[in-house]
């Protein structure tokens, strides 16, 4: 085989989408409003600390109160330093499972998720109980599609968190945290925020499977398109 100097090229960035699914209902205003909110900007600290040449972060962020909205699309964590976080206001009910549905329509989209990324990363953050129809939108996302090859981490705020929901949500007990008060939030989303950097290491190589850190596609099957997600 004839040596061809073009066959040898560093390594692209990988993305990892990291999606905040944030419950600002009514019941969040006050000191849990503005801690979520630190939190959310200390997550996006560490993360920037550690992305890399090879990894590149991104945050979306969901909320669901009085309406449910993409509060931030995907934005990269070095983004968000010139940009800044917009604030997140409390009102309104826990509509969970509309807001589930509008999180997997954009991990569906692969316009909007693409493939060949590191599996992205789902964190529910809630501290009440869902007032929606929500266990339909729950299964779907955690069995059907490529929803269900995500990390799922789930935080519940207070003693007034639906725990049972969360837990059904959370990928494991080790993915279930609880904040028991409003300033326990910036310590869970650190721990969060170092397990998911961890999960997806700074250096991959292009052209050999990396044992499962690329969208993991061990549940697929073999006409599944998204091999390389």
């Amino acid at each position: 085989m004839a040596f061809n100097p073009n066959n040898y090229k560093p390594a692209t960035a990988k993305h990892l989408p990291v999606v905040l699914l944030l419950d600002v209902s009514g019941s969040m205003s006050g000191p849990k409003i503005d801690n979520l909110y630190d939190a959310t900007n200390e997550m996006i600290k560490v993360f920037s600390d550690a992305a890399s040449k090879e990894k590149i972060i991104d945050i979306a962020i969901i909320t669901f109160g009085e309406t449910v909205k993409l509060h931030t699309p995907y934005t990269s964590v070095v983004d968000f330093k010139s940009r800044g976080l917009n604030p997140f206001l409390a009102s309104g009910m826990t509509p969970l499972g509309t807001a589930l549905r509008m999180a997997k329509d954009m991990i569906e989209d692969k316009e909007t998720t693409p493939s060949n990324i590191y599996r992205p990363a789902v964190v529910l953050v809630s501290d009440g109980a869902p007032n929606d129809e929500w266990r339909g939108p729950l299964d779907n996302f955690k069995n059907n599609g490529r929803s269900s090859k995500c990390q799922r981490f789930a935080v519940a705020i207070g003693n007034d968190a639906d725990d049972q929901m969360l837990k059904l949500f959370a990928e494991d007990n080790e993915h279930f945290f609880i904040a028991e008060n409003a300033s326990d939030i910036v310590d869970k989303f650190k721990q969060i925020s170092m397990s998911v950097s961890v999960k997806a290491p700074s250096s991959v190589n292009n052209n050999i499977s990396t044992n499962g850190l690329a969208f993991d596609n061990s549940s697929a099957n073999k006409d599944d398109d998204d091999d390389e997600f």
